[in-house]
């Protein structure tokens, strides 16, 4: 099924994933397109010179025409005419300002089937879809597009306004880009930054799929669409929503199943769990979650120990919170599984110097520290060799004192 924001590029869920280069396991499909219908009515140009002066044009409509531009129109000119005029007349009252920022905004164009009718989160919708950037140039047409509401499949303002809409509705959407596609675009149709004009048409509601009747084939499509949808977000830098959606695929991976499957099927689940669980951790230790990108790590490392983009961001998260010697020993055990694979190298020759850093400084810090205990210690001793002598001294000043006088005190008496 077509989708109107699946990324038309690869991602390659690699080492160097963190660091700028593309995750190699995660090649994304082209997304298909649905083409635009060429129109097959046929219109008939109106044109009144060279008319004769005695033809009766009493019931005909007066046409009117402006300097500069063609006289006859087209059926369909005159439509999108009118219904530009109309939107534009529009009073603003009749938009509904979805967040309160006006950056979002839905209009009714044709009411639906009533309030009861509309979608919630985790059903799946069908829609119709015509998007345009704000010159009035198309950029794609789905005439049927479904998903599922609330898992983050399309844009957020499709996501948010479909909410809104009734079964049967027409709704006209305007959107600021970071609701859309952001600052990256969508190559080569939306350009960055662009707020675009959404026509929406809800067609259809129904309840969201029943994981555990699934077969194992039906189960990795869905959770390999997911993990696509959460790379495409990660190529926008939108982490959260990356995370949200490999998270969804990780729960269908997961789920319990009342289908056999087979050994094939496993062992591909197994691989796309794998492939969720590295790039969730990628998108983890981008937000700085590092305690979570680390049970990540540890859950892939646990099925599969040599994983080498495991133990690379372990050794990152690792490095992260400090531990350098763990880092540095996981990093070689990943360089050892893999030697020519210059990014582990440079991120181990990187932490080893920050590491010998942090050990010259605390070096010196002992040893500083070290020295100022041992000037405490012969400042000490001193005072207190000075201490006993005079203490020494005033005793024994004390005792002749008290010996001469006792001596006269004898004396006299005898």
């Amino acid at each position: 099924m077509a989708s109107a924001d699946e990324p038309r590029y690869n991602v390659d869920d690699s080492p160097t994933h963190d660091d700028g280069a593309q995750f190699s396991e995660n090649e994304l499909t082209p997304r298909a397109r649905a083409s635009l219908l060429d129109s097959t009515e046929e219109f008939e140009i109106i044109d009144n010179t060279g008319e004769d002066d005695d033809d009766d044009l009493s019931e005909l409509p007066q046409l009117e025409t402006v300097d500069g531009q063609d006289k006859g129109k087209t059926q369909n000119e005159e439509q999108k005419e009118n219904s530009h005029d109309a939107l534009e007349n529009e009073p603003e009252e009749s938009w509904v300002d979805v967040l309160g920022s006006g950056t979002l905004r839905k209009k009714v164009l044709i009411k639906g089937q009533g309030v009861k009718s509309r979608p919630v989160k985790g059903q799946d919708v069908t829609v119709k879809l015509k998007t345009s950037l704000e010159d009035g140039s198309v950029a794609e047409e789905l005439d049927n597009l479904t998903f599922t509401l609330g898992d983050g499949d399309v844009m957020q303002s499709m996501d948010l306004c479909v909410q809104l809409m009734e079964l049967g509705e027409t709704a006209l959407v305007e959107a600021d880009a970071k609701y859309c596609y952001g600052k990256q675009g969508r190559n080569p149709d939306i350009p960055p930054n662009a707020n675009l004009v959404l026509e929406v048409s809800l067609l259809e509601v129904k309840d969201g799929t029943d994981l555990e009747l699934l077969t194992g084939q039906q189960k990795l499509d869905l959770a390999n669409k997911k993990r696509e949808r959460g790379n495409f977000y990660f190529q926008q830098a939108d982490y959260v929503f990356a995370i949200n959606s490999y998270d969804i695929a990780l729960r269908t991976v997961n789920s319990s199943s009342k289908v056999d499957f087979t050994s094939e099927d496993e062992a591909e689940l197994l691989d796309v769990k794998m492939k969720c669980l590295n790039n969730l951790a990628a998108s983890q230790l981008k937000l700085d979650h590092f305690e979570a990108a680390l049970k990540s790590c540890n859950m892939v490392l646990e099925q599969q120990p040599e994983n080498i983009k495991a133990l690379f961001r372990k050794g990152k998260v690792l490095a992260q919170q400090g531990e350098y010697s763990d880092a540095i020993a996981i990093l070689r055990k990943a360089l050892k599984l893999e030697p020519s694979n210059k990014t582990i190298h440079a991120e181990l020759s990187k932490l080893v110097k920050k590491h010998t850093d942090q050990k010259n400084v605390e070096t010196a810090m002992y040893k500083k520290m070290l020295g100022n205990l041992a000037s405490s210690t012969t400042k000490a001793s001193s005072k207190t060799s000075w201490s006993i002598s005079w203490k020494w001294l005033f005793g024994a000043t004390a005792i002749a004192i008290g010996g001469v006088a006792l001596s006269v005190v004898i004396a006299a008496r005898n």
